[in-house]
């Protein structure tokens, strides 16, 4: 039976659009990383995502994630079409109503895919693309949401995961891995990044936004929705100067993209340990998030992965990183809710969430890469190389970015600036 707190109601109404924010956040991001000839192509995908995965959520997305259970895995079509929702049904918290938890639910799973594309950036065809999201989403997604937050067997053998370790940045980030192996390397080289100052307009975006992704998965306004608020934070401050002082070691300047991608690996590496640990063991996981993760683009670079983005470096190992992490420091004193960790008398906790992490990489590489080559045998998933050279704003969309100059328009250009 609802309950209904206007006061949680209110808050969850707002992390809900917060984190709807993080998506055009994204499109910002990732549109600035890459040149100034696929700018709408990256961007398009993450916009896409906004219209055509609350689609598939309507349908039969939130059905699959949280009613019924087929062997712990995945759930049922119960609420397919939100069938049989109405203004009295609660929520997993019965002070909210169910609208609103759908709601905040599907901003998630918008994100989680656009999150992907940043790996395979100016190689993929849109309606692969559009597939890929469609398959992506229900063999990859779904299925790890009902096993970790939607009762499955994940869940009820004690695995913990706050806001989306596993259920977003790792399963994004492993598949981001194994559509880079698939698809393999961009034939023409790319000059981005063609604007940092986007750049850092998406990271801003993405930081405030994920205010209402970490705290508002307390679905509830208490101490621990402001514990999960402070680590967001400091979390992210931490991982940005070590990102910085590393790169400053390393390269002999500081970069102002370095200072930026930090952040972002510290946001997502704190996001399944958030309202589960202290402010204290935030700064811990923000420099580890801030120097592995740098060591993780390296290490990637070394190996010649064409991950455009850094996609597996940030989100994958971001959110390996943060639940093996919280298995080590998980505090029942900051969330009595959650579970005490390696360094609090539990090594099985360590466990569970060592294997459980372990098993969300295998799953998303595996359906990922098979879901890729499916695909293939039905439309190229690949663009060819004289679409590349053109770029895919062009070639795929027919539309700029930015103003095309002819050879005639500089020329004309410099001579009138010649005459003033």
């Amino acid at each position: 039976m609802l309950h209904l707190d206007t006061g949680n109601t209110g808050f969850m109404i707002l992390c809900s659009s917060l984190v709807m924010l993080m998506t055009p956040g994204l499109a910002f991001f990732y549109g600035g990383l890459v040149g100034r000839k696929n700018v709408l192509a990256i961007m398009i995908q993450s916009f896409v995502s906004m219209g055509w995965t609350t689609v598939i959520w309507y349908l039969y997305g939130y059905s699959l994630c949280f009613s019924g259970d087929w062997h712990g895995v995945i759930g049922n079509f119960h609420y397919a079409l939100l069938r049989g929702i109405n203004l009295s049904t609660p929520s997993p918290n019965d002070t909210i109503p169910a609208f609103v938890f759908i709601a905040y639910q599907m901003m998630f799973a918008i994100i989680t895919p656009a999150l992907i594309s940043g790996a395979f950036t100016n190689r993929v065809t849109f309606k692969a693309y559009m597939l890929f999201l469609t398959g992506w989403l229900t063999f990859v997604y779904f299925p790890f949401v009902h096993m970790v937050w939607g009762g499955g067997f994940l869940q009820q053998w004690g695995v913990k995961d706050f806001a989306g370790g596993i259920v977003v940045h790792n399963i994004a980030g492993i598949a981001a891995l194994a559509s880079v192996i698939y698809v393999g390397k961009r034939r023409v080289a790319d000059r981005g990044p063609h604007s940092i100052p986007l750049v850092a307009l998406g990271t801003g975006l993405l930081w405030f936004g994920w205010y209402g992704f970490n705290a508002g998965s307390e679905m509830r306004v208490d101490s621990v929705t402001a514990t999960a608020f402070l680590n967001t934070d400091v979390a992210a401050s931490f991982a940005a100067i070590a990102w910085l002082m590393v790169a400053w070691l390393n390269e002999k300047k500081p970069k102002f993209l370095g200072l930026l991608t930090g952040a972002v690996a510290g946001l997502a590496t704190i996001t399944p340990a958030a309202g589960f640990v202290s402010p204290t063991t935030a700064v811990i996981i923000g420099i580890v998030a801030g120097v592995v993760c740098y060591y993780a683009v390296e290490m990637k670079n070394r190996l010649h992965w064409d991950d455009a983005l850094d996609v597996w470096g940030v989100h994958g190992v971001g959110g390996f990183l943060g639940i093996v992490m919280l298995g080590i420091f998980a505090n029942k004193q900051f969330n009595p809710e959650g579970a005490n960790g390696l360094i609090y008398g539990d090594p099985v906790f360590l466990l569970k969430q060592v294997t459980a992490v372990t098993f969300s990489s295998v799953w998303a590489f595996v359906f990922t890469y098979a879901m890729l080559r499916i695909i293939d045998a039905f439309t190229p998933v690949k663009v060819s190389e004289s679409h590349e050279e053109i770029g895919l704003d062009e070639s795929l969309h027919g539309e700029h970015a930015y103003e095309q100059l002819t050879e005639r328009d500089v020329i004309h250009d410099l001579v009138n600036s010649t005459r003033q």
